[in-house]
């Protein structure tokens, strides 16, 4: 399906919030947004304006690929109900209401999150608090926690982020075994 979506080449950033303007409701799954590689030689817009844009009509980033030597693609789309805000993006999206640039889409998206707790369900992973059912886990292996709490900050977070991002509550559980077994090897779960 994204291979057929529509693709849009955005002369500047102004032309990305155009567009978006002009189609944050369309019917179409999303787009494919096409920007310059810095090795074209050319200016790319800025990411982080791409992402104000978004944010403002209730989009998304995601998946970046390469087109050619020159040229990158990057997957935008309408959020989802139950997609899960990281504090980056909300702080982006402050920005962007405080710029006075955010849209009704936007805040309906948000308002929608913040109802549905998708708006604060990562916050206690990206804080790095451990939830009660791993650091059960956790006890019950020997080893198991020191190796946890040596991982690095940011190795730590990704787990943890890992596990509160699962739909439900056997997939959360299986993490939490995934995690908690690879740790009392010594090994950090979900590390590509």
């Amino acid at each position: 399906m994204r291979d057929h979506a529509p693709r849009f080449h955005p002369r500047d950033a102004e032309d990305w919030w155009s567009w978006l303007a002009a189609h944050h409701d369309d019917p179409e799954p999303g787009v494919w947004l096409i920007e310059w590689r810095r090795a074209s030689g050319r200016v790319p817009v800025d990411y982080e304006d791409l992402v104000a844009a978004a944010l403002a009509h209730g989009w998304i980033d995601g998946t970046r690929r390469t087109i050619d030597d020159e040229r990158a693609e990057m997957w935008f789309t309408r959020r989802r109900p139950g997609s899960q805000w990281t504090r980056l993006s909300k702080e982006r999206a402050a920005r962007v209401e405080a710029s006075g640039r955010m849209t009704d889409a936007g805040r309906a998206v948000i308002a929608r999150a913040q109802a549905d707790g998708t708006w604060s369900q990562l916050d206690a992973a990206e804080d790095g608090v451990v939830p009660d059912d791993l650091a059960a886990a956790l006890a019950a292996r020997p080893g198991a926690r020191q190796h946890f709490d040596g991982f690095r900050p940011g190795v730590r977070r990704s787990i943890l982020a890992w596990i509160a991002q699962a739909k439900r509550p056997e997939t959360r559980a299986g993490r939490i075994v995934e995690t908690a077994d690879k740790a009392a090897a010594g090994i950090a779960a979900h590390q590509q």
